[in-house]
């Protein structure tokens, strides 16, 4: 990556145009992005991946030799031989050999079985081998050591972190964010050992990895292990060639990244800094690339490199982690500002110096907030940092956003970009759009963390110069989602054709629209459907045509093909009848089930043609779409409530069945989950959910805008002691409103937020009408309820919806041959097919093959 970098620095210099570049690549590939080296196992290709533009090299004379690594350096002779024998004169010698990852002196380190976790080949290896695997461990707790505890657990296998530290990530994150941390990976169904390291690697009488053996007493058994406990600078050219190295490794270089020779220089991850240094990441290997291409070039700045920023953020697991500034707070007489919440898994900490200074932070479960604090380490924020920690709904409306930032507040530290940069580029370079000003100035083409401040900060500066910032759905659509949502309604238009051709850019009308829109405007038709006029299927007519990947086949799809089956279990209560059906139908077409956290059963493995023929089965039982695939309600969780709990003062399970049968079917801009307590216990978690209800003895409290995943929120509590009708009515209102201003694919936690006025305004509008629109609210609540039809047995009793269900339309009969299973746990699940080919050789530390 660094490499790749310092080329289009010398390209942006036009040294390639008056000098020779040669490049020597030792994989089999050019550059390619290792921060997302991990999406290799969901589906990411080598292309994908793939950092160098098609035709750079050659456009600028650069002649590239990949899979031949230099082997000698030759400084008086100023030659270099790589492994296949081929010698080049040089002038100027750049080092980038980046680090090699470090495997511990661990008896039986080079077992069969045994992996590091650096390159796409070493990927490749650890797929194919983990296919004949059923438990992997990761020795180490860092950045790519959950990465590949991840991985694994993509692959299917049992999954154990080893860490020496006594917590997970113990550089980026304090002991309180190593515990948030360590809780939701737990959580997650993987094994976390810490405070204790490898001691010994067990292997059969063939040399397989059978266990690791810890320095606790304790065994991991194990098929396979991976070493992610750190790297090492790869420095041995400049040693054997006589440079100077620094006492634990790297290249010692100067501020223009040159050596002790003055014509050679290092950058990234082999080079140490003036500051003592060694980076790891690429944001300071990106810094040094600039740095040498600068002293190359003849250009004589005073920038230099002197060290860099090392904060990060990244999503590990699922789970977002960022630490910024001064994370541990080294600092004299620095101050910490903690916000916990351990159900919740987000720990928020900011650390202050004693004049209000932010320092840095740590962010754990919730990092929604890292791209604006961070560039305000250095300076005192605009609001009290106890505000700054809380999370959204908790805390006061503070000033804290894009344009509260300095100029000099860097906004992209992966390419060094500024606040001042973004604004000029707008202002100087006349970018009005979020990919001109990446292309301008480079930010948000690194780890992509800063790219909603970078299109906030492009509105902000294209509105102070009066210029009016296109808020329009897509291409298609001057309109947001919320004005043709009032034209759909307002002009009772029920085709996605009407809606373009009479309301859409001029040059889109008469075209077919675009994958933004469709979809879009087919949930508004859907949401409208009973009011307007609409066919009321989401497989009718043009509707078909609109549809999402899911919704065209009523199922989630799965990545080896196949489809899943959720029928809709309302409140998650079922008798044992049903239950018998459900196993007697993933039994019969030998499917995988798993009872989920929206107290329902899922059944995975059906091919595209079964899907009619499951459902046939399910319907003829009494069972309905769980509408699984759709935007549109989930479930409604419950506890078992005052019926059978001692503590419950409200029937929670009748409540929750309520709800569901009421809003099942209900089209929205995102998914909805709700869920019922019977009392303050919460043990439904109804404050995670869009809408949530927790029973009081005096009735019901409602709150609304909560949900968990990745950036989780509290729902806030929009109204109390309600009965059941005016429960009802609120969240009637409540619902219709969100579906009638919410942006596409908006979760009612953020439109909460987003939406002028906030909670206050939602509160004015569905409790108080303070806009008189509450009778419509209802009414248009009304006309879902009394027109739903499950779709899937309204799909049944039509055999044109029907033929839409073939893997092949040439060949209606013939099933997917590529869909295939294997069994795990007395279960199946996917045979995926490996991407180089089933017959790649797997190769260990060694370097045999199995």
């Amino acid at each position: 990556m660094v490499g790749q970098r310092f080329l289009e620095e010398l390209v942006e210099r036009g040294v390639t145009a008056r000098r020779r570049v040669v490049v020597f690549c030792e994989e089999p590939r050019p550059a390619y992005d290792r921060v997302q080296l991990t999406s290799w196992f969901t589906g990411a290709t080598a292309e994908d991946l793939n950092l160098l533009p098609e035709g750079f090299a050659e456009r600028h004379g650069i002649e590239l030799l990949i899979g031949d690594p230099v082997v000698s350096v030759d400084r008086e002779a100023r030659t270099v031989t790589s492994a296949a024998g081929v010698v080049r004169e040089w002038g100027t010698l750049v080092l980038a050999t980046g680090s090699y990852p470090f495997v511990p002196p661990v008896p039986g380190k080079d077992a069969t079985g045994c992996f590091v976790y650096r390159t796409i080949e070493d990927l490749l290896a650890i797929e194919a081998y983990a296919k004949d695997s059923r438990t992997g461990v990761v020795v180490g707790g860092g950045l790519l050591g959950l990465e590949a505890a991840g991985a694994l657990r993509g692959l299917g296998l049992e999954a154990h972190i080893v860490e020496f530290n006594d917590r997970l990530m113990a550089i980026q994150v304090d002991s309180g964010g190593g515990a948030a941390l360590r809780r939701t990976v737990e959580g997650m169904g993987l094994t976390v050992h810490t405070g204790v390291a490898g001691k010994e690697i067990t292997t059969d009488g063939e040399g397989r990895v059978t266990g690791l053996a810890l320095s606790d007493g304790s065994t991991v058994d194990t098929d396979l292990v991976i070493f992610s406990a750190g790297v090492r600078p790869r420095d041995a050219l400049a040693r054997e060639t006589g440079l100077e190295v620094g006492e634990r490794g790297g290249v010692v270089v100067d501020t223009d990244c040159r050596t002790s020779d003055p014509a050679v220089f290092a950058i990234g991850e082999c080079a140490k800094a003036v500051d003592g240094m060694v980076y790891g990441l690429v944001a300071p290997g990106y810094e040094m690339a600039t740095a040498a291409a600068r002293a190359i070039a003849g250009e004589d700045t005073g920038e230099g490199f002197t060290g860099a920023d090392t904060s990060t953020k990244l999503k590990l697991l699922g789970v977002d982690v960022a630490s910024f500034g001064d994370p541990h707070g080294r600092a004299a007489d620095c101050l910490d500002v903690v916000y916990s919440d351990s159900r919740a898994g987000v720990y928020k900490k900011l650390v202050v110096g004693a004049d209000g200074t932010l320092l840095g932070g740590v962010l754990v479960g919730d990092a929604e907030s890292y791209g604006l604090l961070r560039p305000l380490v250095g300076s005192v924020p605009p609001a009290a940092p106890e505000q700054l920690v809380l999370p959204a709904g908790l805390a006061p409306p503070t000033a804290l956003g894009p344009a509260s930032l300095p100029d000099e507040a860097v906004v992209c530290s992966c390419h060094n970009v500024t606040k001042g940069a973004i604004r000029a580029a707008v202002a100087d370079h006349e970018c009005t759009t979020v990919p001109q000003v990446k292309a301008c100035t480079r930010a948000g083409t690194g780890c992509g963390s800063c790219v909603k401040v970078l299109g906030q900060l492009v509105d902000a500066e294209l509105e102070s110069r009066g210029v009016t910032v296109d808020k329009g759905l897509c291409g298609c659509f001057a309109h947001t989602r919320q004005e043709l949502y009032e034209i759909v309604l307002a002009l009772r238009l029920t085709s996605y054709r009407e809606l373009l051709d009479g309301h859409g850019r001029p040059e889109a009308r008469g075209g077919e629209g675009c994958e933004v829109c469709k979809p879009t405007v087919a949930s508004i038709i859907a949401s409208l459907a009973p009011t307007i006029g609409a066919e009321n299927h989401v497989l009718g007519g043009e509707q078909a045509a609109l549809q999402d990947t899911n919704d065209h086949f009523l199922a989630n799809l799965q990545k080896n093909g196949s489809y899943s089956v959720v029928p809709r279990i309302p409140g998650g209560e079922i008798t044992p009848e049903k239950l018998i059906v459900i196993g007697e139908v993933a039994r019969d077409f030998g499917l995988y089930t798993k009872i989920t956290g929206g107290q329902r059963i899922d059944m995975f493995g059906a091919r595209v043609d079964q899907l009619p023929m499951i459902w046939a089965r399910l319907v003829e039982a009494g069972f309905e779409s769980g509408h699984a695939y759709g935007k549109s309600l989930r479930t409604v969780k419950s506890c078992v409530g005052s019926t059978w709990c001692r503590y419950g003062v409200q029937d929670s399970v009748r409540m929750a069945i309520d709800l569901e049968l009421r809003y099942r079917g209900l089209r929205s801009p995102h998914k909805l989950k709700s869920a019922v307590s019977g009392c303050a216990r919460e043990c439904a978690e109804a404050q995670s959910k869009d809408f949530g209800v927790i029973a009081t003895s005096s009735g019901w409290n409602l709150y609304v805008g909560g949900n968990g995943g990745a950036t989780p929120r509290h729902a806030d509590l929009l109204a109390q002691d309600l009965s059941d009708a005016e429960l009802i009515r609120l969240i009637d209102r409540f619902l219709m409103f969100y579906i009638r201003t919410a942006d596409r694919l908006e979760r009612t936690s953020v439109w909460l937020e987003r939406i002028e006025g906030g909670l206050d305004h939602v509160r004015d509008v569905v409790v108080h009408d303070s806009l008189g629109i509450c009778d419509e609210l209802e009414a248009l609540m009304a006309a879902h309820v009394a027109h739903y039809r499950d779709e899937w047995a309204a799909t049944l009793d039509d055999p044109e919806k029907l033929g839409r269900f073939v893997s092949f339309v040439n060949a209606p009969e013939a099933p997917d041959p590529t869909v295939r299973f294997v069994p795990e746990r007395d279960q199946v699940k996917p045979d995926l097919t490996i991407l180089a080919g089933p017959e790649l050789p797997v190769r260990t530390l060694e370097g045999s093959s199995r």
